[in-house]
């Protein structure tokens, strides 16, 4: 139970009334709720969805996506700005674009990245709604995070004293693996192969990416990685029905 009050007090602004101590065990142990916190954002935009159901869609898309920013706090939206900067002023140096990815300020690629992204969850948001389909909007925000446990198990953490490096000194790899597995099924179920597809290939392509400029993954990578796929996902959904 804590390791779960752990994920969702990292993972969103969602207020955790409970004391607890968050030891190593349990912060290597919180990363297996990465999926199941992402269910539960989508289960709130669900909800949030359907008590709005008689709105034009293009409202309800823009209520959506503003709570999806909100209750995440744009942790990820962070995580992708970073990333934007480091990779066009980084100039292919892996030191310098590291450096970039610590300063807390966004360039115009930054800006100009987050605007487009979010422009395309609000439009595929909007085409969802108005084909009164709710599904993809329960299980991207799933999929999104178990990106994150993808790409910890796969892929080297190269941010000394980074946010994630005791939840990868402590996670449970085994189980890890099976979380992700039954993460990727439900999904499957839910959704079909399509959308798994096209989210499958640009994570490959996240993971070369950091892997060639970096030398492996940062935090910062991680919620690039979850926009991205979030974005992914509702695109597919929305142009191969």
């Amino acid at each position: 139970m804590e390791s779960f009050l752990i994920a969702l007090q990292f993972l969103t602004r969602i207020p955790v009334a409970y004391s607890f101590v968050a030891d190593d065990s349990r912060l290597g142990q919180s990363v297996l709720y990465y999926p199941l916190i992402g269910l539960l954002i989508g289960g709130l935009l669900s909800v949030l969805a359907i008590l709005l159901a008689n709105s034009p869609a293009m409202v309800v898309a823009a209520v959506l996506l503003t709570l999806w920013v909100l209750v995440t706090g744009g942790l990820h939206l962070d995580g992708l700005a970073d990333c934007a900067d480091a990779w066009v002023g980084g100039f292919g140096d892996r030191q310098r674009s590291l450096r970039i990815m610590k300063d807390p300020a966004s360039g115009p690629i930054a800006v100009t990245l987050l605007v487009l992204v979010l422009l395309l969850k609000w439009t595929a948001l909007t085409a969802l709604i108005g084909q009164n389909r709710l599904t993809p909007l329960l299980i991207t925000p799933l999929l999104g995070r178990s990106a994150i446990l993808l790409l910890m198990l796969s892929t080297p953490y190269v941010s000394p004293r980074g946010l994630a490096e005791k939840l990868l000194q402590h996670l449970p790899e085994t189980a890890a693996r099976r979380v992700a597995g039954l993460s990727i099924v439900v999904a499957a179920i839910a959704l079909g192969w399509l959308p798994l597809l096209f989210a499958g290939l640009l994570l490959v392509w996240i993971r070369h990416a950091a892997i060639s400029r970096l030398g492996g993954v940062t935090g910062d990578v991680y919620g690039a990685a979850v926009e991205l796929v979030e974005t992914a996902v509702l695109l597919a959904a929305v142009l191969y029905e």
